[in-house]
């Protein structure tokens, strides 16, 4: 068990959100990654730790979405839905802070280092969707800020399990501890 003082600890769960609840992902299902989610998310807000649910979203034109030219762009040509960037349902809850982003990684254009920093922040249990971009971005940037990071591996989920295993198996030990979510607990 991997015990946590939730004090110095922040639950960081990525785009946790209807739009991409609803893709097909694996190897865990969005409903199991969801499930596993609140559950710690339940537990940070029952020990005090702080909880902050990041989204992903754009103007209907996509005009303030990242311009690049890649061989496999994720936008699409037509608009999405209204509720694509809403939270899962019963996931936030009042006293969780809330970050729009972007980009792929949570850090970039935000003010979540700030938010952790002021509120005296070392730790940082990070999970969500997907494994290998929104989760991985993060988890760079937040080892290159100092923060300590732990990643429930199957609080996690991508496009495909390779892409996820390749994540949690060669990149994430190199920046953070890998567990499972039911290994985490906080100290009381």
């Amino acid at each position: 068990m991997l015990a946590l003082d939730p004090k110095t600890t922040a639950l960081v769960l990525i785009d946790l959100q209807k739009g991409i609840l609803s893709m097909p992902v694996t190897p865990h299902t969005g409903q199991e990654v969801l499930s596993r989610n609140m559950k710690l998310a339940e537990q940070a807000r029952q020990a005090g730790a702080l909880v902050i649910l990041v989204h992903v979203g754009f103007a209907p034109d996509f005009a303030d979405a990242p311009p690049h030219n890649v061989d496999k762009p994720l936008a699409s040509s037509s608009p999405l839905p209204a509720d694509w960037s809403d939270f899962a349902p019963d996931l936030q809850q009042p006293g969780d802070l809330v970050v729009l982003k972007k980009q792929w990684g949570a850090f970039t254009g935000t003010n979540l280092d700030l938010q952790l920093r002021r509120r005296g922040i070392r730790t940082i249990i990070l999970a969500g969707i997907a494994t290998n971009f929104g989760v991985e971005s993060t988890l760079r940037h937040a080892w290159e800020l100092g923060y300590d990071v732990v990643v429930p591996e199957d609080a996690c989920t991508s496009l495909n399990a390779d892409l996820h295993s390749m994540a949690v198996t060669h990149v994430f030990p190199r920046l953070c501890r890998v567990t499972r979510s039911d290994e985490i607990a906080f100290d009381a």
